[in-house]
């Protein structure tokens, strides 16, 4: 018997050693784009650094388009030869087409909703007044032929009857303001442009606050941006005569400006910061005529916002001495810390906090799952809301008045339902359900703790089909972020459910770097200790390897934007470690990200290479595009960016694939897959959201040695 195995094992090792080299060996036909070298030299603290590929920096060379091009040729054509993309395509557009709708919000006599009918490209606006049948509001799949515009934020006047909605053209960050009458649906006035990094907050009915930079001389997708300005736009004036309200003086220059308006109209609330982590914080009362702003918070040792107000009791959300986060308390006329009062004390959990109905919501994340408490405006817990079942909840906000609230429950094998909730006796009902083709029952989520380099405990999720074997040949997809105090929560996703039919795994782990546990947990994945997070997504893959749910053969990772350096960190670490990557718009060059647009911004996780000579080493020490090596077999690589992506800019990519195509020396293809016209995600139509999908899964079971796949589709796609 033990023989007979021995020799099955060796069969299926031959077999699936046979059926990778075919699919290799197809392809070894692959040739590349030259990428010229122009080198030029940097000296950061007297050591050369050789930058061969800085002339693809340059977004709008003709050079650089011409490379895009080739490039995307080559990996298109490699993607067409795929045999059962179009299989995942249909797939994909089948299970994407079903109603979804966003949680319905008052203004006015009306109340609004999002709702996408099934494959439109962008979320329509709805409304509805008492029990009329609702009627289209904004239809962004009407701004442009190919859909690539998208609404961005959606605001109204206090009385709901002028609206002010900012579009992105291209998935760019800069954004247009168009003013419109609510009721009429007309525009009122000329539109506001070149806006970034803004919302739109109403003083009354009279106009609104925003945000943006002065535009800059240089490339508007890469050049540096870093004084932010809060401006003040009264309806019927020109925007070149719109007031600078914070931001001009050089004691007021920040590179992230935001305000907002309290909802009784009274206070100006300013959050100022220079990094993506600690806010500065001041209030203006506007019901006295030339009052001055006061300082809640001077320095940026803290995240603090003002959550609600009731007269001069301002309700302050923060994290100061309190790296869970708590409520407190304190009076408009000496708003310093040193008066705060704790209304919800901090608790092991991380605190996030709503408001509506009057009372407060606190959403606490016991290990990524959520918990929510309601608590009156004087500290006192109403009840628990017992949530649908273990996962992700969010919403409960409304204004004070309103009767009726609702929220949204979901995880990674359920569809997210929206919930109708009376905050006065705590009963609530299902609002809208989704009717989608997938057998929720058929599948299941584990969390389980693993040990990372250092002994720490991480959790991860792991979801897949019931009954699957733990024989180490399921094609798996590990998915991480960790930074920027983000936590990944359990969510449905249409694309990971068509991954798990074809039986495969998806895994996800609460990295440091995160904000599932508090601020101590997003540290501990910061600058010097950036390491962790790479350590603490190895040791996911070694667990998942561990345990027999896949093998090196049938691993991929993925992750975006910082998870995209997450892959990239990890792929050139430990490439052995997995079959294929997949970083999408990530940061991969960390001696110069802090040199394009907002990138400086992202200090308080990296560092940059300029403070000093051990962060550079540091920096320079993970930083993907300076750690492809010669003769290193890289895994099948496939990163995706876009054309228009100011956030991170796609150079990052651009020079990633360089290095890779370079250096490569196994047979797996490193392909860079350009989407044009589309930036850094947000906004992206559903049809190219598809197609990226079905070539991301395509390319991945494709490069583990799949011919054809497990599961085909059978069903056509609906109308």
């Amino acid at each position: 018997m033990t023989n007979k195995l021995i020799f099955l094992s060796i069969f299926a090792s031959i077999l699936l050693f046979s059926c990778n080299e075919k699919n290799n060996q197809t392809f070894t036909d692959l040739k590349y784009p030259k990428t010229t070298k122009n080198p030029v030299i940097d000296t950061l603290f007297n050591e050369v650094i050789v930058d061969n590929y800085r002339w693809l920096e340059d977004d709008r060379s003709k050079e650089t388009a011409a490379w895009v091009n080739a490039e995307n040729e080559v990996t298109f054509k490699y993607l067409n030869k795929i045999p059962y993309r179009d299989q995942l395509k249909a797939r994909l557009s089948e299970l994407w087409n079903y109603e979804k709708v966003g949680t319905p919000f008052k203004e006015g006599e009306y109340t609004y909703f999002y709702k996408n009918k099934g494959l439109q490209n962008q979320y329509v606006v709805y409304r509805k007044k008492g029990d009329s049948a609702p009627e289209i509001f904004l239809d962004p799949n009407t701004f442009s032929e190919d859909a690539t515009t998208s609404l961005g934020s959606l605001s109204f006047s206090r009385d709901g009857k002028t609206a002010a909605y900012a579009i992105s053209e291209g998935g760019s960050d800069w954004r247009k303001i168009i003013v419109m009458d609510a009721e009429s649906k007309k525009i009122k006035e000329d539109t506001l442009v070149d806006v970034k990094f803004s919302g739109i907050s109403w003083y009354k009915n009279e106009g609104f606050y925003y945000s943006s930079y002065d535009k800059p001389k240089g490339s508007e997708l890469s050049s540096k941006t870093d004084q932010h300005k809060l401006y003040y736009h009264k309806l019927g004036t020109l925007q070149k005569n719109d007031p600078v309200i914070f931001g001009e003086k050089l004691s007021e220059k920040h590179r992230y400006v935001r305000g907002y308006i309290t909802e009784d109209n009274r206070y100006l609330v300013i959050s100022a910061s220079t990094s993506t982590s600690g806010n500065k914080l001041f209030i203006k009362d506007l019901s006295q005529e030339n009052s001055k702003l006061k300082t809640v918070v001077g320095h940026f040792d803290s995240d603090t916002y003002i959550i609600q107000n009731t007269h001069t009791k301002l309700y302050l959300v923060t994290n100061l001495n309190a790296p869970n986060k708590k409520l407190v308390t304190v009076d408009a006329a000496d708003p310093s810390q040193e008066n705060w009062k704790d209304l919800i004390p901090e608790t092991p959990h991380v605190l996030s906090l709503n408001s509506g109905g009057g009372y407060f919501f606190a959403e606490y994340m016991v290990d990524a799952i959520s918990k929510v408490f309601q608590y009156d405006f004087n500290g006192n817990l109403i009840r628990e809301v017992q949530l649908p079942g273990v996962g992700s909840s969010s919403g409960f906000g409304g204004k004070k008045k309103a009767k009726e609230l609702y929220f949204s429950f979901t995880n990674y094998n359920t569809p997210g339902s929206l919930y109708k909730f009376n905050p006065a006796d705590g009963a609530y009902e299902v609002f809208w359900k989704p009717s989608i083709d997938f057998n929720i029952e058929g599948y299941t989520s584990k969390q389980v703790f693993y040990s990372s380099k250092d002994g720490t405990k991480v959790p991860m999720i792991i979801t897949h089909k019931k009954g699957i074997v733990l024989d180490g040949n399921n094609p798996t997809i590990l998915y991480g972020y960790g930074g920027f105090n983000i936590s990944l929560t359990p969510s449905f996703s249409i694309a990971n459910a068509v991954w798990m039919e074809q039986g495969g795994v998806y895994a996800v782990p609460n990295l440091r770097g995160g904000g599932e546990y508090g601020k101590k947990w997003h540290d501990a994945g910061t600058q010097m200790k950036k390491q962790n997070v790479f350590d603490d997504f190895i040791a996911a893959a070694e667990y998942l390897i561990e345990k027999n749910y896949t093998s090196p053969e049938y691993l991929a990772i993925r992750g975006g934007s910082n998870g995209g350096l997450l892959v990239g960190a990890t792929m050139t670490q430990r490439p052995e470690l997995m079959r294929v990557a997949l970083p999408a718009v990530g940061v991969l060059d960390m001696l110069r990200y802090h040199t394009f647009t907002a990138g400086a911004g992202w200090a308080y996780d990296y560092g940059t290479a300029d403070d000093s000579k051990e962060m550079f080493a540091y920096l320079k020490g993970y930083s993907p595009v300076h750690n492809v090596k010669k003769g290193v077999k890289y895994p099948a690589t496939l990163i995706t960016t876009g054309d228009h992506d100011d956030r991170v800019v796609p150079a990052h990519s651009f020079k990633f694939a360089a290095e890779l195509q370079e250096k490569q020396s196994g047979v797996a293809p490193t392909l860079i897959r350009i989407e044009t016209n589309a930036g850094h995600g947000a906004g992206t139509p559903v049809a190219k959201t598809i197609e990226q999908y079905s070539d991301i899964f395509g390319f991945t079971l494709f490069n583990m040695g799949l011919d054809q796949l497990p599961n085909p589709p059978k069903s056509k796609i609906k109308s």
